[in-house]
């Protein structure tokens, strides 16, 4: 093999709690010959929030994440600022201590849209993170700590022969904050071989549907210079899309999300909280997934691969995973549930009007 040649994997969104070393043992091969491993951390880490215990969110918590050898983790969501800014401030410490690159956050907003450039085989990968979701408070300033991000905006023409029904709903990026992140991309792309732009985005929970911003900003960004796109928030797999010759990863799903707080109590009304759920978001959960209480279609995710050789990627993939009832992403190849991931994808993919094909190689599946 050249000495330049790499492999990058990237996953979706990351929650870990307290002994989560064990959620890994399916992936572990795969993330061991990895050469780039990124993923978004979704929530901040820090021992000086009153609910730290109660949602197993200390940040030596994170420690499997270095033994599986992640080299960057986005940061930039909407949960950032759960835990105000010393929750930013800690986890940034304790990724910098660690030694694991972080983007999209900072405790400014210079430091926030720094990108990172790491060295590989005499490959550099330029990373940049930007979050397109809100809230508003988690936006870094000149003075205050947060993430980057993309400013968009959102239009209700109203359906005047039917007042009070539904109406059409238009999303795109404010222009300034997308010739911002254009300028961000052209200047990166003069220091790197390979440029990664991650975006937090899309309609969370919501299965197949892409947001019109969606698409404008991940083709802007390519436009700019970007080689691959990847999508995390909407915690469901999302459509992947080529552009001009490169991939765009919608929405890469969760990865590892330990979320029991989000599950009733014991003696809590299980019936008034699954319709809870179902006004706010159109699901219930399934019962049987009590740290994972996600759509039921978030079982579906997966490892978004990248080949790169002598400074260009030269394929892109994917590794099917299906989540497990204690919440672990398990791979699963043509033979024992990759099939179903696969028809999953192509419905996806359909009822979002992209034309990307699928076919197997080996246990993985690529993209045309």
């Amino acid at each position: 093999m050249n000495d330049s040649n790499l492999t990058m994997l990237c996953v979706g969104d990351i929650i870990l709690g307290k002994d989560a070393q064990p959620y890994f043992d399916s992936v572990h091969p795969f993330l061991e010959s990895a050469d780039v491993i990124f993923g978004q951390l979704e929530v901040p880490y820090t021992s000086r929030d009153e609910q730290s215990d109660e949602l197993e969110r200390h940040p030596e918590y994170l420690e499997p994440l270095v033994k599986e050898g992640f080299s960057v983790l986005a940061l930039a969501g909407n949960h950032l600022a759960d835990a105000g800014d010393m929750g930013i401030e800690d986890t940034i410490n304790w990724l910098r201590d660690h030694e694991i690159e972080y983007v999209g956050a900072g405790m400014n907003i210079s430091e926030a849209r720094r990108p990172v450039i790491l060295e590989r085989n005499k490959t550099r990968i330029g990373i940049l993170k930007y979050n397109c979701v809100g809230p508003e408070e988690t936006w870094a300033t000149s003075n205050k700590p947060g993430c980057a991000y993309v400013k968009v905006l959102t239009h209700y023409e109203l359906q005047h022969a039917n007042p009070g029904g539904p109406p059409s709903i238009y999303t795109f990026a404010e222009p300034q904050s997308k010739v911002e992140m254009e300028n961000d991309i052209k200047e990166l792309r003069k220091k790197c071989d390979v440029l990664v732009v991650s975006f937090h985005k899309g309609l969370v929970h919501q299965p197949a549907k892409i947001a019109a911003y969606e698409r404008e900003l991940s083709h802007a960004a390519i436009d700019a210079g970007a080689d691959l796109i990847l999508g995390e928030h909407a915690h469901l797999l999302k459509g992947v899309e080529i552009y001009k010759g490169k991939t765009i990863f919608h929405g890469l799903c969760n990865f590892i999300a330990y979320v029991p707080s989000l599950f009733p109590k014991q003696g809590d009304d299980m019936e008034a909280w699954a319709n809870k759920r179902i006004e706010l978001f159109g699901f219930a959960p399934d019962p049987e997934y009590p740290t994972y209480p996600f759509h039921p279609e978030a079982i579906y995710t997966m490892l978004a691969k990248s080949n790169i050789e002598n400074g260009k990627i030269t394929s892109t993939s994917f590794i099917p995973c299906i989540v497990d009832k204690e919440g672990k992403p398990v791979v699963v190849g043509r033979s024992s549930g990759g099939l179903e991931v696969l028809e999953y994808m192509r419905n996806i993919t359909e009822l979002a009007g992209l034309d990307t094909q699928y076919e197997w190689s080996g246990d993985e599946i690529i993209m045309r």
